[in-house]
């Protein structure tokens, strides 16, 4: 399941992540206030996609805060995502009757976003480090304790998802910048809480590693004329090994060589999914 999160504040609460639905967000809801009262004050998206958004909801957060760009993505593709996401996870959306509508910032930033905690706490800084996982994702930071929460820039023992990624920035500038912060406690977008500098960047070049080895492998049938399937067998064969017992490995594998592949032949922009295309890719590929 994706990570959640949140930072107390000297009077408030930050939280990060929202989960698919209202109910899905009101049981981690629920443990969150077996340690605080506070109000929630922000909600924070490290990017847009369903399952980590439409519970937003439940919070009953003062704003919501996203990247600039990810309020673009909600407006061009959320119906089209939500549609998707819940033919692909229908495990993750629990109740989703309960789902008011789509998921809207009410304050968004480009570069950078600091907000203090109050006492003796420090900021909570707010960054982009590039186009990744999506065009807008965020990393969320505390300076003082160098915790990070990385979204779905990096996962910790999980396999990643790509649909609507930028795989050549990902691999090099942006998860260089996101190791720049040296982080001393690392909170990716699923799997375990990881601890320690070196595992951190660990957990880091793990992701890099997945992507470069997707790159490869793609990059490799792409230039000697060969097909979309022989691309999926071909980094199928290749990362299954260290990555095939991973979360999600099998269900992402197709929609990421798919968005890899349209890169190479020159679409920067992530094709919008829809059940239709899902279902178009996920036969031609897994049949």
């Amino acid at each position: 399941d994706p990570n959640v999160g949140a930072i107390e504040a000297e009077d408030f609460i930050i939280a990060f992540e929202a989960r698919a639905t209202p109910k899905a967000a009101s049981d981690w809801l629920t443990l969150l206030r077996q340690h605080t009262d506070k109000p929630i004050r922000y909600l924070v998206l490290s990017h847009y996609h369903a399952v980590r958004v439409l519970g937003a909801s439940a919070f009953n957060a003062e704003s919501i805060i996203t990247h600039e760009m990810t309020r673009f993505l909600i407006e061009e593709r959320g119906q089209q995502d939500w549609d998707s996401e819940f033919g692909r996870m229908p495990r993750l959306f629990r109740e989703p009757e309960g789902i008011p509508g789509l998921t809207r910032p009410d304050i968004v930033f480009n570069d950078r976003l600091s907000i203090p905690l109050g006492g003796d706490r420090g900021n909570l800084e707010l960054a982009f480090c590039g186009r990744g996982h999506t065009a807008g994702d965020i990393i969320a930071w505390i300076p003082k304790h160098k915790i990070m929460f990385a979204g779905d820039l990096v996962e910790a023992e999980a396999a990643l998802y790509t649909g609507d990624a930028f795989h050549f920035d990902w691999s090099s500038a942006t998860l260089d910048k996101v190791k720049s912060y040296q982080a001393e406690i690392l909170i990716g977008g699923r799997g375990a809480v990881v601890r320690g500098r070196d595992k951190v960047d660990a957990a880091i070049e793990q992701t890099r590693g997945f992507l470069n080895g997707m790159k490869e492998k793609v990059g490799d049938v792409h230039r000697r004329g060969g097909t979309l399937k022989e691309a999926f067998e071909q980094t199928h064969a290749h990362l299954a090994p260290k990555f095939g017992r991973w979360p999600i490995f099998e269900h992402c594998l197709p929609f990421d060589v798919k968005r890899l592949w349209d890169e190479l032949e020159g679409i920067d922009w992530p094709q919008i999914w829809t059940a239709e295309l899902d279902r178009q890719v996920w036969d031609q590929l897994q049949s």
